[in-house]
């Protein structure tokens, strides 16, 4: 098995990544993560949309640093989305990610992207397989 070093460059997190997004995600309840991010015209997929790949990167981030905040070091093993709205660029987005259940090694998540008017724009179920507690 690889071994899973946070060398802080990230794409989605990472603050040593020139070219990342640098989200920043808070603590949301006792099982949930958050944070904002307004994405800019290089991450188009459409004319003024955000590319749905970026919008995949954003939930995955959220459940796993939901993982974090439980005190899991995780790994994504399969996630499900659904996009309902297209994601505007320019706009504030909403990601959160909240731990639902654990089976074993596998962690049972859910996420959202949505405006800040609540309008969900994205949702995902993934599951993670837990690498161990965090030190």
């Amino acid at each position: 098995m690889p071994e899973f070093v946070d060398d802080q460059r990230c794409f989605a997190c990472g603050p040593d990544n020139p070219d990342g997004i640098h989200l920043d995600f808070e603590p949301d309840g006792d099982a949930g993560a958050r944070t904002t991010v307004t994405l800019s015209p290089h991450l188009q997929g459409y004319r003024g949309i955000a590319h749905g790949g970026i919008i995949m990167m954003l939930l995955d981030e959220a459940m796993a640093h939901a993982c974090r905040f439980i005190g899991e070091k995780a790994t994504t093993a399969s996630c499900e989305i659904r996009f309902r709205k297209p994601a505007p660029l320019g706009a504030k987005l909403i990601v959160r990610g909240r731990y639902k259940e654990r089976r074993r090694t596998v962690l049972f998540l859910e996420a959202t992207v949505t405006l800040e008017d609540g309008t969900v724009l994205a949702t995902a179920d993934g599951t993670f397989v837990s690498l161990g507690q965090l030190s």
